[in-house]
């Protein structure tokens, strides 16, 4: 592969054996139609099926394929970052394995960077395949977390999308823990567009996402691009002492002015509860923000690569901590 890369494409995958050849088959159709030199980069996120047998497979059938084997399961995210360090083409087109996202529609995202787009986000106009109830709670995430943090994210918006090599550089600098790649895409800037497209039911296999997982990856989102949640807390804070006060007054005045006797147990019971319920609920958000804290600051590599098929390591393009491990193939870390 010493021809320059023009398109790299990076597949997260996490035991998706079932969709993986069908994937490959669609995906190098659609890229040998946009006739430019390419690469397909699948990293194996720790997969427990025989996902890395199938890529390492495919990866001997096609030279176009980079396989990394990350030494672990890391998260989509972190698999993510690690192919963006590997790839090497002037664009990266992410998408996910599961052929939800058509890899067909790779041709308008290029033909969108060619006319000078840095960021080519593809958009859901419809969600097949998906329940009611997860239709709802994405849709109200992404305006949440709009209306809360400085960063816009793109409606309806997930991870496939095309991004230009200085995007690709600028985010290779981003090395936090906790990442929300969607807001880190936002965050960097640069000409943005997007493509609307119908996004299809999952083609084989089950999805990885359950409500627990959607839950703690929107808190992720959230704490990781806004500190609205303290500001919440202060604000209620000050909205139960002011009206803690408020009432107190009102006893006080009732007690000495008309003679009323002041309430006993029920009413003590239900304001000490009520006060240590809010006290335990704004403990819980700042220790949120505390334990991302504390992971930041160990500054652990953000993922060890096991294997890496495909690809010689002194020619990629990757992070710093990438080419400082460059001469221990087996197993490098990255940060």
């Amino acid at each position: 592969m010493s021809t320059p890369i023009t398109l790299s494409l990076v597949v997260p995958a996490y035991n998706e054996q079932e969709v993986l050849p069908a994937f490959h088959r669609r995906a190098t159709a659609a890229l040998e139609g946009l006739e430019l030199p390419y690469e397909i980069i699948y990293v194996n996120d720790g997969s427990g099926d025989n996902t890395m047998s199938v890529l390492s497979e495919l990866q001997r059938q096609d030279n176009h394929v980079v396989v990394i084997g990350l030494s672990r399961n890391f998260g989509k995210e972190i698999a993510l970052t690690a192919g963006l360090d590997h790839s090497r083409g002037e664009a990266v087109v992410v998408i996910d394995a599961d052929l939800q996202d058509p890899p067909e529609l790779m041709g308008e995202l290029v033909r969108k960077w060619r006319e000078g787009y840095d960021v080519v986000y593809a958009r859901r106009t419809r969600r097949e395949g998906e329940t009611f109830l997860k239709r709802v709670t994405a849709h109200m995430f992404y305006r949440i977390i709009s209306r809360v943090s400085r960063v816009q994210l793109p409606q309806d918006t997930g991870d496939f999308r095309l991004l230009s090599r200085r995007v690709v550089v600028a985010l290779s600098t981003l090395r936090e823990q906790h990442r929300f790649m969607k807001g880190l895409f936002a965050w960097v800037g640069f000409a943005q567009t997007a493509v609307p497209y119908r996004r299809d039911p999952r083609a084989a296999g089950k999805t990885k996402w359950n409500y627990w997982k959607l839950w703690n990856f929107a808190l992720e989102g959230i704490t990781s691009f806004t500190i609205a949640p303290l500001k919440i807390a202060t604000y209620v804070g000050l909205a139960v002492a002011a009206g803690a006060f408020l009432y107190a007054s009102i006893i006080v005045y009732k007690t000495v002015v008309h003679g009323d006797p002041v309430r006993g147990y029920p009413s003590l019971m239900v304001t000490v509860l009520f006060l240590g319920g809010v006290q335990l609920l704004f403990i819980g958000v700042i220790g949120e923000y505390l334990g991302r804290i504390f992971n930041e600051a160990k500054g652990r590599p953000l993922y060890f690569v096991a294997q890496l098929l495909g690809l010689d390591p002194s020619g990629r393009h990757a992070g710093p901590e990438a080419r400082h491990q460059a001469e221990q193939p087996s197993c490098r870390e990255h940060r």
